[in-house]
């Protein structure tokens, strides 16, 4: 069974490698010159990266699969994404003006 605080803890790990990742991904992707779209590409990461903290925890802990267990990494992918977006555009926005 996972507690509220297991999973806010899943959610700053995720929403934190979220935004890295993205960031290393797009500039990847920037070299090859390839079109991309930065909050879906944040959405695939935060779907990935969600699904491998929710399977580590799964087996680390021993945890079953339950409803709330469910419910919860349902959660953790959505709340990282939002995150991950939000986070981005803030981030572009401020680094935008410090350039100024």
């Amino acid at each position: 069974m996972m507690s509220l605080e297991v999973f806010l803890l899943g959610l700053l790990i995720v929403s934190t490698l979220t935004g890295l990742f993205t960031e290393a991904i797009k500039k990847w992707l920037d070299e090859r010159g390839t079109k991309y779209y930065s909050n879906a590409l944040a959405g695939y990461v935060a779907i990935g990266l969600s699904i491998a903290v929710g399977i580590a925890y799964i087996i680390l802990v021993g945890a079953v699969l339950n409803a709330q267990t469910a419910v919860y990494l349902i959660a953790l992918i959505l709340l990282s994404w939002l995150c991950a977006m939000v986070g981005y555009r803030r981030f572009k926005k401020y680094r935008f003006i410090a350039d100024q």
